[in-house]
């Protein structure tokens, strides 16, 4: 008797099919509206930005008139500047306090104490810190100049407790804008907080309290590992954030007293346009670029690390 053997199949055989180029340019065809913004509002600015840092090219003067390539000269005057290393030191001060510090510490503190608390807590906690959040950024700035500057409320409070005062924004102006950024910024850690604490199942925290495990410990030994990944991104994205800080410092300070409070979003900002060097702005843009992206390197790091 014949067997006749039934033809096999590519598909059947474990070989994957291949589609012809011009089904995936058809499914492809939906998304390259999105890919266009992209490539014009996203990657072409990026271009330019990193074209123009390595040219002479200015609002006004030489450089406006003829813009020449003069390679690597704005990043060797840029950090062969006092003024520059300085609002580095100052940039990683800001961040390191008001956000990694600050913002990340406080808005865990007030999501642990929300999840414990009554419901008259929780909304009084909740509507205090999402209402600092949500008001626009000068006028938090304003609030905050009122609360630390000679005459303000907290100078008041340190007088009615027998303490002496002093005009906080002058004194120590990058500690005065680092508590402002705090107080304007701790909602949005609060928030993703709260949000990781809710997936955490009730039943381990309460095996680890019939175990005899303290309530820091049932912090540190439970809590904190199981909501590892929400820690790495909201540090990661506070951090950038944190970084491009503009608007509330030069309210508060406008980079003084001096340049005692002049980040590199404001040394930036005075070089390409209170000085008209567009093309040394832009290369302290770029550095900024590099500054976040180093950070965001660590916190991705962190965040593989927990997932392996």
């Amino acid at each position: 008797m014949t067997t006749t053997v039934a033809p096999t199949s590519t598909a059947a055989a474990g070989t994957p099919s291949r589609r012809p180029r011009g089904a995936k340019l058809v499914r492809m065809l939906p998304l390259s509206p999105a890919i266009g913004l992209m490539l014009v509002f996203l990657a072409g600015p990026i271009i330019y930005c990193v074209y123009a840092a390595f040219t002479n090219m200015a609002l006004t003067g030489t450089g406006a008139a003829n813009v020449k390539f003069v390679g690597l000269d704005n990043f060797r005057k840029a950090f062969s500047s006092g003024a520059f290393t300085n609002s580095i030191w100052l940039t990683l001060v800001f961040t390191v306090i008001s956000a990694i510090i600050g913002q990340n510490t406080l808005g865990l503190g007030l999501s642990l104490l929300m999840r414990r608390s009554t419901k008259v807590v929780r909304n009084f906690v909740g509507t205090a810190v999402i209402g600092a959040w949500v008001l626009p950024e000068v006028v938090a700035a304003y609030l905050l100049s009122a609360f630390f500057n000679d005459d303000g409320t907290l100078n008041v409070m340190l007088h009615a407790v027998g303490l002496p005062g002093q005009d906080w924004l002058y004194a120590a102006p990058i500690i005065a804008v680092s508590l402002a950024n705090i107080w304007r910024g701790t909602a949005f850690s609060m928030l993703v907080y709260s949000a990781a604490l809710s997936e955490i199942p009730k039943e381990i925290e309460e095996s680890a309290e019939m175990d005899g495990a303290g309530g820091w410990r049932r912090l540190i030994f439970v809590t904190l590992p199981m909501i590892t990944r929400a820690i790495m991104t909201n540090l990661m994205l506070i951090t950038l954030q944190t970084l491009s800080v503009f608007g509330l410092i030069y309210a508060m300070t406008r980079g003084g007293p001096g340049t005692k409070s002049q980040t590199l979003p404001l040394y930036m900002y005075e070089q390409a346009f209170s000085f008209s060097q567009i093309g040394y702005g832009t290369a302290i843009a770029l550095v900024m670029l590099a500054i976040g992206a180093v950070f965001s390197l660590i916190y991705l790091r962190g965040l593989n690390s927990e997932a392996a």
